[in-house]
């Protein structure tokens, strides 16, 4: 067995970027970014009014002063000509400022006549003008690789950006195996299961960017796994579930090699997770994950999410740890890495109860994994520990 981190460095030797694509605006949100955006205006383009007011050419004018009422400026209705001492144009928010405007006052600081307005006792001192560039300037730019946030798509737009060069999704292939299984909706014999971990990494996949493509359930035979590996061999990426381990069943280490894989590696200490492997079969990243739905689940977010990421363009980055605090002791770690379901509750985290990795419950209400190494001792309530969030 080799350790997680080991694993890891495997993996990512696997990650090799897709190409690119250029797709609108409207399609980016959540793709990858794989060149910059770069501002073809400013942000904003003049220097515009923050306030409802009247603009004027005095920064400090005392109070009592009164200023003559020359024209009107409203967003995207700019004021032509300009102003001078004793002269204020009515302005409102986002409109740009005259030429020779140095102050907007607000609204609620004048008193206004028909053609004049007066600066009242206690009136705001604030310029209220936003310089022109203060959000970006021409020239600036959205860094990639980046994923691209409801935020990012709307400062693409605002430097006038159409369409953008985003990575191609990796197309996955999910491969579940086994006797065992049917699919959701399915009426299984006595002896059957639900498919669960393909539809649970199906949505973890599309969550990180991919698209996934479930292929039909495998039995237990040689010449059905040759069959589905063919059906994958246009895949960027092939997933399979189960059949790893070292059974009797357990075939798809063997058709794997059969067909051309050249395998990273077998086996991790850790838990959940430990019959894992991982290669290329025939140019193709391949990841082959348990059968165990928290088994796998768990893997899927340590191995496949960085690894899906890297295919996008981002860095190789395993998930990082933040630190919390026990609320509740724990024993003594074994000798394999112990990703323990948990619950992360502000500044504590505690361990649930029952670590089975066959409890999809358990998965489903926890927020986090506590991260044990090998032969970790006993921990307090009170001590340090590293936490992955879900």
């Amino acid at each position: 067995m080799i350790s997680v981190d080991q694993a890891l460095a495997h993996v990512s030797a696997l990650a090799q970027p897709l190409a690119t694509e250029t797709v609108p605006l409207r399609e980016a949100a959540g793709r990858m970014l794989r060149s910059p955006v770069i501002a073809a205006r400013s942000q904003p383009p003049f220097a515009a009014s923050v306030m409802d007011g009247y603009a004027i050419a005095e920064e400090a004018p005392p109070p009592g002063t009164t200023f003559a009422v020359i024209g009107e400026a409203a967003a995207g209705k700019a004021f032509s000509g300009s102003i001078v001492q004793g002269q204020a144009v009515r302005i409102f928010t986002g409109a740009p400022v005259p030429e020779g405007a140095k102050r907007v006052l607000i609204q609620e600081d004048v008193t206004r006549s028909d053609t004049e307005i007066t600066l009242k006792d206690g009136a705001d001192s604030a310029l209220y003008i936003r310089p022109a560039g203060t959000d970006f300037k021409v020239g600036d730019a959205l860094s990639a690789p980046r994923r691209m946030t409801p935020a990012d798509v709307a400062l693409a737009a605002a430097m006038n950006a159409a369409a953008l060069t985003v990575s191609c999704r990796p197309a996955v292939a999910l491969i579940a195996t086994g006797d065992e299984l049917v699919m959701p909706g399915e009426t299984p014999n006595e002896d059957q299961i639900i498919a669960s971990n393909t539809f649970g990494l199906a949505a973890l996949i599309e969550q990180e960017g991919g698209t996934a493509r479930i292929l039909p359930i495998t039995p237990d035979r040689e010449d059905a796994l040759e069959t589905v590996f063919r059906l994958a061999a246009d895949a960027d990426l092939i997933v399979t579930i189960g059949g790893a381990s070292v059974g009797d069943h357990d075939l798809v280490g063997k058709v794997a090699a059969r067909l051309g894989m050249d395998r990273s590696f077998y086996k991790i200490a850790m838990r959940p997770g430990k019959p894992l492997m991982a290669g290329r079969l025939n140019g193709t990243p391949m990841i082959g994950l348990p059968g165990n739905p928290v088994s796998s689940m768990v893997c899927g977010h340590i191995f496949l999410r960085p690894l899906l990421r890297a295919l996008q363009g981002a860095p190789f980055t395993p998930l990082q740890p933040i630190q919390r605090k026990l609320s509740e002791p724990l024993g003594k770690n074994g000798s394999r890495a112990h990703y323990m379901r948990a619950i992360v509750s502000g500044d504590d985290v505690k361990a649930q109860k029952r670590q089975d990795s066959a409890l999809l419950t358990v998965l489903a209400s926890a927020n986090a994994l506590i991260v044990r190494q090998p032969e970790d001792p006993p921990r307090s309530v009170g001590e340090t520990v590293d936490v992955l969030l879900l």
